[in-house]
């Protein structure tokens, strides 16, 4: 079961790796991503970095898309972590289960506006997200657990 899909271009750290794992039961994190799955250095810090006690599986996306659909995660509370926001559109796109996006930590850069203290959006990431919200996934941004949400729609007007 899909407990949370997360944005976050730091991918797993203290936020994810604790907060998030404990507030939402979650005993198993999938990093899906195709620059990783190919990083053994990179591999290996996450590995390091994960909690005691919970699986940590990093695959590209379409071994993602293809586990997630296939029913053999299910067992799993689980978190989905990408580092992008266009990775996040690929996942709800091809899976039918994602029906929320948790945006959490997004790079700042020239050519990005501020939404929110950690969310920096391009414009086709605005469109991107526009378009997920009105396909009916719920696009939300939250740093901790215990954070407000603040509904994507609203942080974009």
């Amino acid at each position: 079961m899909i407990k949370l899909v997360r944005v976050d271009h730091r991918l797993l750290h203290g936020q994810v790796a604790f907060s998030w794992t404990n507030g939402v039961g979650a005993n198993c994190i999938l990093v899906a991503s195709d620059t990783v799955v190919n990083d053994d250095v990179w591999k290996t810090t996450l590995k390091l970095g994960k909690p005691s006690g919970v699986k940590l599986v990093i695959k590209n996306m379409a071994d993602s898309i293809a586990a997630i659909n296939s029913g053999v995660t299910d067992k799993y509370k689980l978190i989905i972590v990408v580092q992008t926001i266009k990775e996040a559109k690929q996942l709800a796109d091809g899976c039918p289960s994602i029906t929320s996006i948790n945006l959490g930590n997004t790079k700042e850069s020239k050519t990005t506006i501020q939404i929110s203290k950690q969310v920096f959006l391009e414009d086709e990431e605005k469109a991107i997200l526009k378009e997920l919200m009105n396909r009916g996934v719920e696009c939300e941004i939250r740093a901790l657990v215990d954070d407000s949400k603040i509904n994507v729609a609203h942080a974009l007007k």
